[in-house]
């Protein structure tokens, strides 16, 4: 479906829901809440570049599909706009935690085909966040970590003047020796792919739910990592609750600061130096393993 002349959220979630609108609240730099005539709330959302729309769709619905962790429904999409379920606001709790714990290792065991698969319909070209994503396949994870997500938002960051060429240097000096640091090998993960607080939303029964993701085959480690990096309420019930259900390998708490490289690039690139410090930080921890 294409979008019309003067299409906004509130013709945008008419489209898609088949039902009129009563009301909307705009929010700066956010999806607008469009108030349906039966009282329901979805929100609506504008694609930040060409394919995040179809890629954002494609990466829930794939989240969905694994009937792990809860998800928004998609109500439908189009070139610029996204239309989902809003999740009514609440607050967690420890029990609430620990599901969300379980429920995160289901979803990483319902798999993906490779390293960096795309959902199902979604495109090579994807986002996370305002950053281009390209899911490129491969079967061996240092590799593919290295070759896909680290050295690309590496030489972007460079080019940007956001880190040095010494300091690359030392980066991908680590990326070398991902194949010995990376520690037992695992099948790829059903990954959000960009699990930080912000994309994990306690709802009003006190359960979690997944919004915004970049979705792809990857590491597991790598979704726990995020958590690690910009916190999460009750991480250490989360944590638990998911080695319980599917122990991590031996040494996985060293391995953090690998997974944190590509989302400390990323922000790197969108948002300059002062990513690049937390960075580096993580880079000379990692570097003194053994």
């Amino acid at each position: 479906m294409t979008t019309g002349p003067g299409d906004g959220p509130r013709s945008a979630a008419a489209r898609f829901t088949g039902r009129r609108v009563a009301g909307a609240r705009p929010r700066v730099g956010a999806p607008t809440e469009v108030v349906l005539d039966d009282g329901r709330v979805v929100m609506v959302k504008r694609g930040d570049g060409p394919g995040a729309v179809r890629a954002e769709a494609a990466g829930l619905r794939w989240l969905a599909d694994a009937g792990a962790v809860r998800v928004p429904a998609v109500h439908g999409h189009d070139g610029q706009w996204l239309v989902t379920d809003r999740v009514p606001p609440g607050r967690p709790s420890a029990a609430s935690a620990a599901r969300f714990g379980r429920g995160l290792a289901a979803l990483h065991a319902a798999g993906a085909p490779a390293f960096g698969a795309a959902p199902p319909g979604g495109p090579e070209d994807a986002y996370i966040g305002l950053a281009p994503m390209r899911n490129v396949t491969g079967a061996d994870w240092p590799q593919w970590y290295a070759e896909h997500r680290v050295l690309p938002y590496l030489r972007a960051a460079v080019d940007d003047g956001a880190v040095d060429r010494a300091e690359a240097g030392a980066i991908e000096r680590l990326c070398a020796r991902l194949p010995g640091l990376s520690g037992p090998a695992e099948p790829p993960a059903r990954l959000h792919g960009d699990l930080w607080n912000g994309n994990v939303l306690w709802g009003a029964d006190g359960d979690a739910w997944l919004i915004d993701p970049a979705a792809h085959g990857g590491h597991r480690e790598t979704d726990l990592a995020m958590l690690h990096l910009f916190g999460c309420p009750h991480l250490d019930t989360v944590l638990g609750a998911y080695q319980e259900t599917a122990p991590l390998g031996a040494g996985w708490a060293d391995r953090v600061g690998l997974h944190q490289l590509f989302p400390l690039l990323v922000h790197t690139v969108l948002f300059g130096r002062g990513y690049a410090e937390q960075l580096l930080s993580v880079v000379g921890a990692a570097r003194r393993l053994p």
